[in-house]
């Protein structure tokens, strides 16, 4: 059974149709990149998913639930729907260990030892292990973000979102996270992320959207959409990102 099932979403900021009839399903493993211009509607529709944003109309289903349902609990929902964002947004006053291990003693009613072993599983995946009593502002931008990153993993998640969590990184800080990125979905973690690194988006996603105008305009596998586009408009978008 597909993961996530979009169905002809639209989404609107007043006058402006950000999503236009957005369809499209997700398979348990798979590695969706989505690539596009600004404004295409990349970020909106990954919020979508995780019910951070409501659609006018259309429907998302998530594991078999209704995210534009009002029944549905978003905040069981966000637990299965981890999100990283651009900006880290760590609880600077906040170690790293405990910004890792609230949500799993809040939210999960985990117990401090648990969590905290739970907390240094995690950052050893991401290659922090010996950061667990670091505060935010001690680390780079790229560490910050791999701590984001075991955040939402140390919820076990079904399902992770990305939304263009490199931009704000040098290339080498881009490098570290990618890798990170990278591993999580050999593990076998359903992801989808917003991306301009086109390099990271051939060799780790099993599949490539091109966004434009609020449509998925062109999507399949990565390395035959970027050497062989099929619409003028992908290819002028890989033309100004690839040259």
């Amino acid at each position: 059974m597909s993961l996530v099932k979009i169905d002809n979403v639209i989404k609107r900021y007043g006058d402006n149709t950000v999503l236009n009839g957005v369809s499209l399903t997700v398979e348990p493993g798979e590695i969706i990149a989505i690539i596009g211009r600004s404004g295409s509607g990349k970020s909106t529709l990954m919020r979508c998913i995780n019910g951070l944003e409501t659609i006018q109309s259309g429907s998302i289903v998530f594991d078999g639930k209704q995210v534009n349902d009002p029944n549905t609990d978003l905040k069981k929902l966000r637990q299965q729907v981890g999100m990283v964002f651009q900006s880290y947004n760590l609880f600077p006053h906040l170690s790293v260990g405990k910004n890792i291990t609230l949500a799993p003693i809040v939210v999960k009613g985990m117990n401090s030892d648990a969590a905290r072993a739970l907390a240094e599983e995690v950052l050893e995946k991401v290659g922090l292990r010996d950061k667990y009593e670091a505060y935010p502002d001690e680390l780079s931008g790229g560490q910050q973000q791999r701590v984001a990153v075991a955040r939402s993993l140390a919820m076990r998640p079904q399902m992770m979102l990305f939304d263009e969590i490199t931009s704000a990184l040098d290339p080498e800080l881009t490098g570290e996270v990618l890798k990170v990125l990278e591993q999580v979905g050999h593990e076998g973690m359903t992801m989808m992320l917003v991306t301009h690194e086109m390099g990271f988006a051939r060799r780790a996603a099993t599949r490539l959207i091109f966004m434009h105008e609020g449509k998925i305009w062109e999507q399949g596998p990565a390395a035959k959409l970027l050497s062989d586009p099929k619409t003028p408009e992908l290819e002028s978008f890989l033309d100004a990102v690839l040259h």
